[in-house]
């Protein structure tokens, strides 16, 4: 607590009172502050917190009445009116403010557990919200080129391929594709070079993500050697040159754990959640949804086909997005399945992936093949 925290300065009722400065900039960061964190400040009777006035208000206009009454030297009583004034439209507003938005805060029991960074937790969500705006992809970014959405499908889908062959990391996938779309909007490529864009785009995330990174020869080996490691190291410089070396787009995954968090979610929703999203990785029509769209709509939509449940209060909070906002790229999620599992197309690999025990064959579960995922579908198509 500091000096000032907690305290509240009344002057003596005697004739000739000192004069005092206006300490209205203690009082104000500090209503600020408890603002921010929807946390009470230090003193405050939780209880009460949010019901009529807040706590501090009445003692606060007590305090003006004696000095207004007995002070004749009326700059001190306006001072220190003013000041109490600030601090009760703030907890005013802050108690309005809790009763409007009752949001449980997620993070309040993890102060012991350091590696969860719950004090700045929050921050670090905003920040990545605002990097996967800048660094964003664009919708329909291939027209005019000399590859197809069928290309990039083709692609992606052996990539997923590779990428579970060598064990790597899930962020690795999510970073590859994030990587090629980025480097295709901004340098259009040839048919005969878009498999090296593939590779290399890989090879950076590896660099990026895994602690023992494959080496070059070995995304040559991959390619059955249609392209040299010489081609590959070559292709990597023209990529990096192209993004200005910013690799940190958050994927998918970093926004899902949180989502998750938020809604206590165990492991099998939080497997369908995944499921559902790596399959948008084959779908062009998709690409310019931001990643934390796409997690929070996966979470809905698997809580939905599990459990009924909606959207809450809690979540839309945490995600900023709610329910409508998601609709439709629920709608595009819920046409990836029915087209996968049908055999309208011939990309399967993610869901032979999560068709294997050590996914709960998450792919097959019945849900998957409900009313909720055909009307889906067939609202997108009618729009």
């Amino acid at each position: 607590m500091s000096y000032m925290e907690g305290r509240r300065v009344q002057l003596p009722v005697t004739d000739n009172p000192p004069k005092m400065s206006k300490p209205s900039a203690v009082v104000t960061r500090r209503a600020a502050l408890v603002e921010r964190t929807n946390v009470p400040a230090a003193g405050v009777n939780t209880k009460k917190w949010g019901q009529g006035k807040a706590p501090g208000a009445q003692k606060a206009k007590a305090v003006v009445q004696v000095q207004t009454t007995a002070d004749p030297f009326p700059l001190v009583s306006e001072a220190s009116a003013d000041v109490s004034k600030k601090e009760e439209d703030a907890q005013l507003c802050q108690a309005f403010s809790n009763t409007l938005l009752p949001v449980e805060d997620v993070d309040e029991q993890d102060t012991g557990m350091p590696q969860l960074c719950s004090e700045y937790v929050k921050e670090i969500y905003t920040y990545l919200h605002r990097l996967e705006v800048e660094q964003a992809v664009h919708a329909n970014y291939m027209q005019g080129y000399d590859i197809t959405e069928r290309m990039r499908a083709l692609l992606i889908d052996w990539m997923v391929q590779v990428h579970a062959r060598f064990q790597l990391l899930q962020e690795t996938l999510y970073l590859s594709v994030a990587v090629l779309d980025r480097f295709l909007q901004v340098q259009p490529v040839s048919r005969r070079k878009l498999q090296l864009v593939g590779v290399t785009a890989m090879l950076l995330a590896c660099k990026y993500e895994e602690m023992y990174p494959l080496e070059v020869g070995e995304f040559a080996y991959i390619t059955d050697n249609a392209f040299t490691k010489a081609q590959i190291l070559e292709m990597e410089q023209l990529v990096l040159k192209r993004l200005n070396f910013q690799l940190g787009r958050p994927v998918p995954l970093h926004f899902l754990r949180r989502a998750s968090k938020v809604a206590n979610s165990d492991i099998q929703m939080h497997t369908l959640s995944k499921y559902l999203m790596e399959l948008t990785l084959i779908d062009y029509q998709m690409v310019h949804y931001h990643p934390s769209e796409i997690a929070a709509a996966a979470m809905c939509l698997s809580q939905l086909l599990l459990n009924g449940l909606a959207w809450s209060t809690t979540q839309a909070h945490y995600s900023t997005y709610d329910e409508a906002h998601l609709k439709p790229i629920m709608q595009h999620m819920a046409k990836n399945v029915e087209m996968v599992n049908s055999g309208k197309t011939k990309f399967q690999a993610v869901r032979n992936k999560y068709s294997s025990s050590k996914l709960m064959t998450i792919s097959l579960i019945p849900q998957l093949k409900s009313p909720l995922v055909t009307n889906m579908t067939a609202a997108l198509n009618a729009t």
